[in-house]
Parts: structure tokens; C-alpha cells; sequence
């Protein structure tokens, strides 16, 4: 049974029971809990700003450190950069001219940057997108300059086989060389007695004294002939030598020969005056003079040794 509550009436001066109607009840009951929302809402905000929730805590400290890795990743981007523009450099300044390749043009090097940057097109985040177009800048130069790279050192291949085929040292030994006949061109044959092309120059040499390939090449004859016995050698890349009035040779058709390999010996076969190598260099089939490949063997002392020796001579030995 419900507890009476009971209120003093001052005009009937009598304790008289408190009757609660339904309407009543209903606007306390209101008032309680308008004031209790009211009470709960600023304490919510309140723990809101005070207190966030953790998963919002959890992703500030994360986004911090985002922003700390993303800087360390843009200072590692200009760095990347940098040390590309020192490669790509040395590759147009120094490489490709030692060479004797043209330096890559600007286009070249920035050939499909513009479509990779429409790829970014679809990021909506500028701090992103402006990475990502760093990032695939720099991609697109590393493929660039790796193209470039294997070009260089398919070239250098290349440059390093005409190195060492193309006729660049004595075929006589200094220690075996008694004189040097520069004769190149029309000259009176010492045999014969008339005028007629010398192709080549004479050493004058010891019966028997090694003769040397000047490059690396390939035997393509030996046999006899009016300049007794002879070699041709082909070193590719337009460039043969012949070597003549040998005593023997030691070489045979077809076998592959390297710079500094003795090939024969120094003889006065054929139609030749005395003990001495007839040696020619030949470019696309036109003789030149060999004395323009000596030096490439001599230092510059000798180099002149060897002129002075050439200018004591004024005819030729074949």
C-alpha cells in the first residue's frame, strides 16, 4: 500500500492528504527529464572535448606520424633527384662525349612524363597527387637514363673491339729496329728501276727478328708472292695490314690473332735489298701511311727517335 503524504492547510487548520492528478505527474515527469537531458548532454559535450574516444586519439597519433614519414619521403625524393641529375650529367657531358656519342636532348630525356602525369589526373588530394607525379617524373628519367646506360655500354663494347683491332703498335721491336724507311708513296724501286707506288714503310731489322700483329684480327692469307712471303690480316672496322719479305710465318687462314702475337719473322724474301718487314695499314682498301699509328705504342721521346730515324733514309728496301 502507498505511503499518504500529507500537507497542513492554514484555512481549515487541518493536515489534509496531497492528491497528485495524472496531469500533475505528468509535468514533473517532464520537467525531470528535460532537466536530466539537458544535464546529460553538456556533460556528453563536455567528455567529448575532454576526453576523446580512443579510436580518434589512435588515428591524430597516427596521422602525425604520416606526416613526419611523408616529409623524410619528400627530402628522400629531392635527394633521388639530385643524385639523377649528376648520373644523367656525366652521361651527357663526359660519357657520350669520351664516346663520341651526341649528348641526349631535353625531350629525349622528358619523352612520356605527360602521360604518366594524366594518370594523376584522378587523385583528389593535392599533397598526393604532386608527390605521385614527382615519384613517376623521376621514374620516367631512371628508365630514360638506363636505356641510355645500355646504349653506352653496347658502344663502349663496340669501341673497346675497335681498340684493340685497329692497328696501333710497331710491328718490329724497338731493340730490333736498325732503321726505319718513311718512303710512302710514288719512289724509285731499288730492284726493278723504275718508279712505282710503295704502300707501305720498311724496318729494317736482324734476319729473323719477331714481327708482331699491330691489332687484334684475323688471318685472311699467307702465302708467296712478289713480296715473298706475306700475311694479310683483317681487323675489322675497315682496317687491314699486310706484312711482307718474311722469312717465314707462323700464322695460317682463319686464325684469330691478338695485338703484340708474333705472326713471323723478319726475312729478305721476294724482291727486296737486304733484310727488312714491308708493313702496310689499309682502310677501306686505300693504303695510308702507318706512321700515323705509331704513337699510340711511343711515348713522345720515342716518337721523335723514330722520325729522326725515318728522315736518315731516303729510298726504300723494296
Amino acid at each position: 500500500m502507498a505511503k499518504i503524504r500529507y500537507t497542513y492547510n492554514p484555512e481549515t487548520c487541518k493536515f489534509e492528504p496531497i492528491i497528485v492528478t495524472p496531469k500533475d505527474f505528468g509535468k514533473k515527469a517532464l520537467r525531470f527529464l528535460a532537466f536530466s537531458f539537458l544535464i546529460g548532454l553538456a556533460g556528453s559535450i563536455y567528455f567529448h572535448f575532454q576526453y576523446p574516444y580512443l579510436d580518434e586519439t589512435l588515428q591524430k597519433v597516427e596521422n602525425t606520424q604520416l606526416k613526419a614519414e611523408w616529409q623524410v619521403l619528400n627530402k628522400q625524393l629531392a635527394r633521388s633527384s639530385d643524385q639523377l641529375t649528376v648520373i644523367e650529367k656525366n652521361d651527357d657531358h663526359n660519357y657520350r662525349i669520351i664516346l663520341d656519342l651526341e649528348p641526349l636532348s631535353s625531350s629525349q630525356r622528358e619523352a612520356g612524363v605527360g602521360g604518366r602525369e594524366k594518370e594523376s589526373a584522378s587523385i583528389i588530394y593535392p599533397l598526393i597527387k604532386r608527390a605521385y607525379e614527382k615519384i613517376e617524373k623521376i621514374k620516367n628519367r631512371l628508365d630514360i637514363e638506363v636505356q641510355s646506360l645500355q646504349q653506352l655500354k653496347n658502344e663502349l663494347s663496340k669501341k673497346q673491339r675497335m681498340w684493340a683491332s685497329r692497328p696501333a703498335i710497331q710491328p718490329i721491336n724497338n731493340k730490333d729496329l736498325k732503321q726505319l724507311h718513311t718512303i710512302f708513296g710514288m719512289r724509285m724501286h731499288p730492284i726493278l728501276g723504275y718508279v712505282r707506288p710503295h704502300n707501305g714503310l720498311d724496318f729494317t731489322a736482324p734476319h729473323g727478328s719477331p714481327v708482331y700483329a699491330t691489332g687484334d684480327a684475323v688471318v685472311i692469307y699467307t702465302g708467296y708472292s712478289t713480296y715473298g712471303n706475306v700475311i694479310y690480316l683483317d681487323h675489322g672496322f675497315g682496317f687491314e695490314t699486310r706484312y711482307a719479305h718474311l722469312t717465314k710465318y707462323i700464322v695460317e687462314p682463319g686464325q684469330v690473332i691478338k695485338r703484340g702475337q708474333i705472326i713471323g719473322y723478319v726475312g729478305n724474301t721476294g724482291l727486296s735489298s737486304g733484310p727488312h718487314l714491308h708493313y702496310e695499314v689499309h682502310y677501306k682498301n686505300i693504303a695510308i701511311n702507318p706512321i700515323n699509328f705509331f704513337q699510340r705504342d711511343l711515348s713522345n721521346k720515342e716518337y721523335e727517335k723514330l722520325i729522326e730515324l725515318g728522315s736518315q733514309s731516303s729510298t726504300s728496301l723494296d
